[in-house]
């Protein structure tokens, strides 16, 4: 065991020296967050110094991006109502009949929509879980984000359910096997300086097509 001599009084920090270090701590804590924490996190730059670091550019980039992310999802389901025939500058060939007990048909359709600078859209199939539909989608004019999903009836808040997503792509195509009974489809949103036109081909096994957005 040892024995440690307690330091003399003389030698603890006074009230003053106290004050000061901490002073200087937040004064140093300031310069750094307006300094390197607001231009690489927020693009907030008051000072200059993050520009000529870099780091302001980081910052926007973020932001951009956290922008962005936010405003390509998808509205509620309960607002996805307006049917396909409803959209301007669209033009959909109506599905086959039904089968009997609402089982999914062979169906075949082509949908053109044209998207205005920001503007976005959603198409959706009424499928059956495990149902299968072949799609290929190409815009004209530029690249648009995509986002395709699905949404069973009723659906809790927040739910998702992808089956792929993209930025500035100009076309894309595939299969989509529904993992559940309910609408299943795609989100397409212009970020485009200029007008794009999206056209659609599905075929496969759905009993209705609508544009929900």
């Amino acid at each position: 065991m040892y024995n440690t001599d307690l330091p003399a009084r003389a030698e603890l920090p006074s009230s003053r020296q106290l004050l000061r270090s901490t002073a200087i701590a937040f004064v140093s804590a300031s310069v750094l967050l307006v300094a390197a924490v607001l231009p690489a996190e927020y693009g907030i730059d008051p000072t200059g110094i993050g520009r000529l670091l870099g780091l302001t550019k980081m910052g926007e980039i973020k932001t951009t991006l956290a922008a962005e992310a936010a405003q390509e999802i998808p509205p509620a389901v309960e607002n996805r109502a307006a049917p396909v025939a409803q959209a301007q500058a669209a033009a959909v060939t109506a599905p086959e009949a039904p089968s009997p007990a609402g089982a999914p048909s062979n169906a075949a359709d082509a949908v053109s929509i044209t998207l205005k600078p920001g503007q976005a859209a959603e198409v959706k199939l009424d499928m059956r879980k495990g149902a299968k539909v072949t799609y290929r989608w190409a815009s004209s004019g530029g690249g648009v984000n995509f986002d395709t999903h699905g949404d069973p009836p009723n659906a809790p808040k927040d739910f998702y359910h992808g089956y792929g997503k993209g930025r500035d792509t100009k076309q894309h195509e595939g299969v989509i096997e529904a993992a559940f009974d309910g609408k299943h489809g795609w989100f397409w949103r212009n970020r485009s300086p200029a007008e794009v036109t999206v056209t659609l081909k599905t075929s496969g096994e759905y009993t209705g097509i609508k544009r929900v957005l």
